[in-house]
């Protein structure tokens, strides 16, 4: 995929429905009982990997790509698996389904690609055996694949060492099933999906300050589900409106919930010209048009409890500190290393190669901005924000930026590329 410099970006865009959101709802519809029916479902090849998954254990769902519908059994009606369970490359599917297989009364084998093969499962296996799950990584080195053999659970007090939905969630999805209390504190509070979800079905939950707190209930029950606009796939169209001369956007119904909005926030630090306009609840989530202009922007240092706000959209945020002025810091974002790939020297590597003057730390970069980019060949390492984060900063570069494997962009974005073209003009 070639990328050259745009002079102007306009029009109005509707990006495809939150990832994390359309993960749960298929996880959560499948374990209520009665029909659940989302629309605005991501239709992108991670989610897609989540009906799989519940097919091969009874659960009937119809994917008609405008609505999907689930025909949940109830908590406890899961069937045992034939082979293998395949996340793909999702990470959300892999460790979520975790915490819900760990409960269930039968064995399986969860496994996924090559990237799901190299990133830490330990920060999962470890509680959930606290709770008495008996799940082995199978190469010895806590990774996937992972064998689940299921069993009964008993709650438990998890104080998490790190600010992850992805944890917290596989804790409280086994929670419905241990017995007792099973609560979760965080350092900072991340992405809280699976909890306004939970709630909206039924379960026994609360939250308090950075503690999430379950306790199991007979049933969940169906609900009609809205999927919003997803805030990560939004950022780089946010991003290309500050960047890109003369450009204004306009990026409707996108999902807007404070453990997610980080980008916002540390736009706005920078000196960015965005505005909220419709704001409304969209089923349990907040949503809005985001109204972006380009913009002058100037360094920030980003670190602390924004981070768990906004991981996801690092890389293309160190994107736009290479065109602000003045020295942006990313620090405490360790979790950058463990993601589909290593972010951190990815995006280091690559902008280094556009002529960006950035330096990788041991939890983050400094980026000393306001130097002009040049095209140069990226190596994505397949990873889908890599990819977009290199498309963005393509259109405000001199020459050709060449994406190698830009199609990997299809696990959380299918018509990026598409999109990106209605809006040069």
């Amino acid at each position: 995929m070639n990328i050259q410099r745009l002079y102007r970006l306009k029009g109005t865009l509707k990006v495809p429905g939150d990832k994390s959101i359309s993960h749960r709802c298929v996880m959560l519809g499948s374990l209520a009982r009665g029909t659940t029916t989302v629309t605005g479902f991501l239709q992108g090849a991670d989610c897609l990997s989540s009906f799989s998954f519940f097919r091969k254990m009874g659960i009937a769902i119809k994917n008609d790509r405008q609505t999907v519908k689930i025909h949940g059994k109830g908590l406890h009606a899961l069937s045992r698996p034939e082979g293998v369970l395949d996340t793909g490359n999702s990470g959300t599917t892999t460790r979520l389904m975790s915490g819900i297989l760990a409960a269930q009364p039968f064995d399986c084998v969860i496994n996924g690609d090559a990237s799901i093969q190299s990133r830490p499962m330990g920060r999962i296996i470890t509680p959930l055996s606290m709770m008495g799950a008996d799940i082995q990584s199978l190469k010895g080195n806590n990774c996937a694949p992972l064998a689940i053999n299921g069993g009964a659970l008993t709650g438990i007090a998890y104080p998490s060492p790190v600010a992850s939905a992805q944890v917290k969630s596989a804790i409280l999805l086994a929670g419905l099933y241990a017995r007792g209390e099973t609560s979760v504190t965080e350092p900072y509070v991340s992405r809280d999906h699976t909890e306004r979800m939970l709630k909206a079905c039924g379960a026994d939950i609360r939250t308090d300050g950075t503690t999430v707190t379950i306790r199991p209930v007979p049933e969940l029950y169906a609900c009609d589900i809205q999927v919003p606009g997803d805030i990560s796939s939004a950022a780089y169209f946010i991003a290309a409106g500050l960047i890109v001369p003369g450009s204004q956007i306009r990026l409707l119904n996108v999902g807007v919930n404070p453990t997610r909005d980080g980008i916002l926030k540390v736009c706005r630090d920078m000196g960015a010209d965005i505005t909220l306009d419709n704001e409304r609840t969209y089923g349990s989530e907040p949503a809005a048009d985001i109204i972006v202009r380009s913009s002058r922007l100037h360094g920030a240092t980003i670190g602390g409890s924004i981070i768990p706000t906004l991981i996801d959209e690092l890389p293309v945020i160190a994107v736009l500190a290479c065109f602000a002025e003045g020295t942006t810091v990313i620090k405490d974002a360790q979790e950058l290393k463990v993601k589909e790939s290593n972010r951190i020297d990815i995006m280091v590597d690559n902008l280094k190669a556009m002529g960006a003057d950035i330096t990788a730390t041991e939890d983050g970069m400094i980026i000393h901005g306001g130097r002009p980019l040049h095209g140069a060949a990226i190596a994505t390492h397949m990873d889908h924000r890599v990819a977009m984060s290199f498309s963005v900063a393509g259109l405000a570069s001199d020459g050709v930026t060449r994406l190698d494997h830009g199609e990997c962009v299809d696990i959380s974005y299918p018509g990026f590329f598409e999109d990106l073209k209605k809006l040069a003009r």
